[in-house]
C-alpha cells in the first residue's frame, strides 16, 4: 500500500511539474520576424515629438529604476520614462548595459512628463 501511494505521490508530482514547464513554455514565445512598415524602429526624440496613444518601437537602455514599475529608458537622442508591469518581465533581468527593444504605447498628459507604457521587449 505504501509503494502505491508513493507511485501516485511520485506520478503527481511529475504531471505538476511537467504542467508547470509547458505554461512557462508558452508565455516565453512570440512572433520573430518582419514587422509592418509602419511599426520601424524610431528614437526617442522622434517618440517625444509623436502625438499621445500613439504605437512606438524604441533601441536603447534603461539607465535606472524610478520605482512604481517606472523606468528611465535612453538612447542616444533623449531619454522617456516607461512603464513596464512586473508581470511583463517574464524572469528577464536587464541592466544599465543591455540593450533592449521596446514596443509601447506613448502616453502623454497635461501637466506631467510623457511617458511609454511598455507592452512588449525584447532584449537585442
Amino acid at each position: 500500500m505504501k509503494k502505491i501511494f508513493l507511485a501516485l505521490i511520485t506520478i503527481f508530482a511529475s504531471v505538476q511539474l511537467a504542467n508547470a514547464q509547458f505554461t512557462n513554455n508558452q508565455n516565453a514565445g512570440g512572433f520573430n520576424g518582419p514587422r509592418a512598415p509602419s511599426m520601424k524602429t524610431i528614437t526617442v526624440q522622434q517618440a517625444l515629438d509623436m502625438s499621445d496613444d500613439s504605437i512606438v518601437v524604441l533601441e536603447g537602455k534603461i539607465a535606472n529604476s524610478l520605482g512604481d514599475e517606472k523606468y528611465l529608458f535612453k538612447d542616444n537622442t533623449g531619454e522617456v520614462i516607461i512603464e513596464i508591469d512586473d508581470e511583463d518581465w517574464h524572469g528577464v533581468n536587464v541592466t544599465p548595459d543591455t540593450t533592449l527593444e521596446i514596443v509601447g504605447e506613448l502616453d502623454k498628459e497635461f501637466m506631467e512628463k510623457t511617458k511609454i507604457d511598455v507592452k512588449s521587449f525584447t532584449v537585442k
